[in-house]
């Protein structure tokens, strides 16, 4: 970490953090954002997005480039208040609908195809651009945001990020929903690490153990990491 922080401001600050599924990335990305007063964006939610619209429109998602071509049209708006962000496409509310079993089952076709991805990572790094913003996902530490003054990656042990994802999906972290909620995460990490890095930190990139933090201890210690290097306060 260095000595002096780098010469930032809110307005301008850009806060990448990166993560495998579970490890609480969108919850603590949204209570630094709120923390900071800056933006939010859940990129996530993005892929979700495409998902949703080429499943509505009875695209078959093998079909990767009339899946691209979808993603250059999405009339996608998201809303970046870290206390109600918001996803429409074409005016329709999906915030709700991209979070359902069917889409979190589809999802990897979408984020594996290379030319969704860069459509996607185009208007990710539109608003990295603008700065004032917590952008959450995977590879935004790298391929998103690489020059952000703040880069995180945020982890977490397997089963404690399998207990995580089945009591907010399931509302219970026994075996019973860790077994039913392992094939999202472990296959979803899987499929997502042969096009994106998200589970060994770049140079330069802070890692945040969240195992035995609590969500406090875990936001705490990104705004920590925000002050050291950037000097931006909460």
């Amino acid at each position: 970490m260095p000595d002096t922080p780098a010469d930032v401001s809110a307005q301008d600050l850009v806060v990448a953090i990166d993560g495998p599924s579970g490890s609480g990335k969108s919850t603590v990305a949204r209570r630094v954002a709120a923390a900071l007063g800056l933006r939010y964006l859940d990129t996530g939610a993005m892929y979700r997005a495409v998902t949703w619209w080429a499943l509505e429109q009875g695209v078959d998602l093998a079909d990767t480039e009339r899946v691209a071509q979808l993603a250059r049209e999405l009339p996608l708006e998201l809303g970046t208040d870290p206390a109600a962000p918001t996803v429409a496409v074409a005016g329709t509310d999906i915030a709700a609908a991209i979070r359902t079993s069917r889409i979190s089952a589809a999802v990897s076709a979408i984020a594996t195809n290379l030319g969704v991805r860069a459509e996607l990572v185009a208007r990710q790094q539109a608003v990295a651009r603008e700065g004032g913003v917590v952008i959450e996902g995977r590879d935004i530490t790298t391929v998103v945001a690489p020059d952000a003054p703040v880069r995180v990656l945020l982890t977490a042990d397997e089963r404690v990020r399998l207990s995580r994802r089945a009591l907010e999906v399931h509302g219970s972290d026994d075996e019973t929903a860790v077994d039913a909620t392992r094939d999202q995460v472990v296959r979803r990490d899987a499929d997502d690490a042969t096009v994106a890095s998200f589970h060994e930190a770049a140079d330069g990139v802070d890692v945040v153990d969240s195992s035995l933090l609590s969500l406090d201890e875990t936001v705490d210690a990104v705004l920590k990491l925000v002050e050291a290097r950037s000097g931006v306060r909460a």
